[in-house]
């Protein structure tokens, strides 16, 4: 494979492009937008790294493998992407997917501590954990800067040869249609989010929806506290990282959001139910300021696992979606799959088809609705 059009400069594109273009691959990455911008699902400027994915081994070993990858990432370009402050799971149930994702985690070497309940008020500025088994701990684990990490991918793609262009595809055959210029290659991957599914009705099972941020001035003391997940509860957030306030994200499944539709004002109902989680669970940020409040995407597929498969009529043409609310760290570690896939290698796992698939537990840090 000498050469490669990517559609899609989000953490799977990017990464692909990054990959590639260092091994040598004459590549193309195409975006209707700048790598970062907020309307895509690989926006906004923090997610989660975490490994803890219950019991299931391959997201697990995948988290691992791409907090290697970005690492990598930081020494070539000299970005500060990942900041290593912990990852803290409030388990509500002595064998819940925590349990689960401790076990997992441990037979795979992964550092991961189970810590009493009170050990929370000695992680977190304000903390009441009187509903709550344990606590599960990830030192290294964390948060990563992640419109800065997008932007990084596709400079140093460019840096390795790619080329980077502004535009909105379509796809033309097995080739790809960027306004009167046609790009052919050897490969053409569409990792282009929730436009997925309309590109290619009937073949990449994605629905977008909004989902709601908010950021609350809680202080300096936030500024050193972990990540954290509750993972029954279907809320997470993070500390008060660069400044933005203390992140807390309601991760139930949100309203209909078409993928170009402009991002709308957050709902009040979600400000009046956070608020509410913080005074049960971070007692000190129940009056405090709101700093501010966004709205965002996500592309989810019925179960919450990947895209990344062959279409079924063009050969050398791969769709790749689906990160679900929980795809952007592994950016890296599918690009180092899909590589070689490409090239005719390992397949990609079964359940990343295209396709229709029923529904299942959730991989993101939601294990309910609301």
């Amino acid at each position: 494979m000498d050469s490669v059009a990517i559609v899609g400069a989000g953490t799977f594109g990017g990464s692909l492009a990054w990959w590639l273009a260092r091994e040598g691959v004459q590549v193309t990455l195409v975006d209707q937008f700048e790598p970062g911008d907020r309307r895509a699902t690989s926006g906004g400027e923090t997610r989660l790294i975490r490994c803890g994915h219950g019991e299931d081994a391959g997201y697990t070993a995948s988290a691992r493998r791409a907090r290697t990858l970005w690492r990598e990432l930081e020494a070539e370009s000299g970005a500060d992407l990942l900041i290593e402050c912990g990852l803290v799971w409030f388990a509500h149930r002595a064998d819940g997917w925590e349990a689960a994702s401790e076990t997992t985690m441990r037979a795979q070497d992964i550092p991961v501590e189970r810590l009493g309940v009170e050990e929370g008020s000695k992680l977190f500025p304000s903390f009441q954990g009187d509903d709550l088994e344990f606590l599960l701990h990830e030192p290294e684990a964390g948060v990563l800067r992640a419109q800065l990490a997008t932007q990084t991918l596709a400079a140093q793609a460019r840096a390795h040869g790619a080329r980077v262009v502004r535009g909105r595809a379509e796809p033309r055959g097995a080739a790809v249609a960027v306004g009167s210029e046609v790009l052919e290659a050897d490969a053409v991957v569409w990792a282009c989010g929730g436009w997925l599914a309309q590109l290619f009705p009937g073949l990449a099972n994605v629905v977008t929806t909004r989902q709601d941020l908010f950021f609350m001035d809680g202080g300096e003391p936030w500024a050193h506290a972990p990540g954290w997940v509750d993972y029954d509860g279907a809320v997470y957030g993070t500390g008060d990282l660069d400044g933005l306030g203390v992140k807390g994200a309601p991760d139930f499944e949100g309203p209909p959001l078409a993928p170009d539709d402009d991002l709308p004002p957050t709902d009040p109902d979600n400000d009046r139910w956070i608020r509410e989680y913080f005074r049960r669970r971070f007692p000190a940020l129940a009056g405090a300021p709101l700093k501010s409040s966004t709205s965002c995407r996500y592309e989810l597929s019925p179960d919450s696992h990947f895209i990344a498969a062959p279409h079924p009529e063009h050969a050398g043409v791969w769709l790749v979606g689906g990160g679900s609310g929980h795809g952007f760290k592994h950016g890296p570690a599918m690009a180092e799959k899909l590589a070689a896939a490409l090239r005719g290698g390992e397949p990609m796992p079964e359940r990343w088809r295209l396709g229709e698939r029923a529904g299942g537990q959730s991989m993101r840090t939601s294990g309910s609705s609301r």
